[in-house]
């Protein structure tokens, strides 16, 4: 299977060798996780778990529309908490950001995530333009 990358220029550099996104010609885009890290300092945002959240939607909804995607084509979330008591806070603002149907989700409790963030948040997401051949929007083939 074929798979591009792709790079947003909007969201927060990468901590580490990897992307910000893969698309597969299947019309499958995964996203690598995010963190409540700000695009433009490039740090950690200071506020509480709600305050976090919110700042990692704005992040993978970034990725998102380099894919020329949004948060409705979310078909897969996989929620990474530092501490399960953050849950109702983290939950509140999930709420808001998607609607029926919604996608399917799993939370987890971590010993620890990048540069001390409370939350990160990874998205699976379905192109529903692809019909089994790749294109190049905002991507670059690998």
């Amino acid at each position: 299977m074929t798979r591009s990358t792709i790079t947003d220029p909007h969201a927060p550099e990468p901590v580490g060798p990897y992307s910000h996104a893969a698309r597969l010609t299947d019309g499958s885009v995964l996203l690598s996780g995010q963190t409540p890290i700000d695009p433009v300092t490039g740090q950690l945002i200071d506020g509480d778990i709600a305050a976090q959240t919110k700042q990692v939607f704005a992040n993978l909804a970034s990725v998102l529309a380099a894919a020329d995607l949004t948060l409705q084509d979310v078909v897969k979330v996989n929620v990474y908490l530092v501490d399960m008591n953050d849950f109702t806070a983290m939950n509140a603002v999930y709420a808001t950001v998607f609607t029926a149907p919604y996608p399917a989700r799993t939370t987890v409790a971590v010993a620890g995530l990048p540069l001390g963030a409370r939350v990160e948040i990874e998205l699976v997401a379905c192109d529903q333009t692809m019909e089994g051949s790749l294109t190049n929007r905002s991507s670059t083939t690998q």
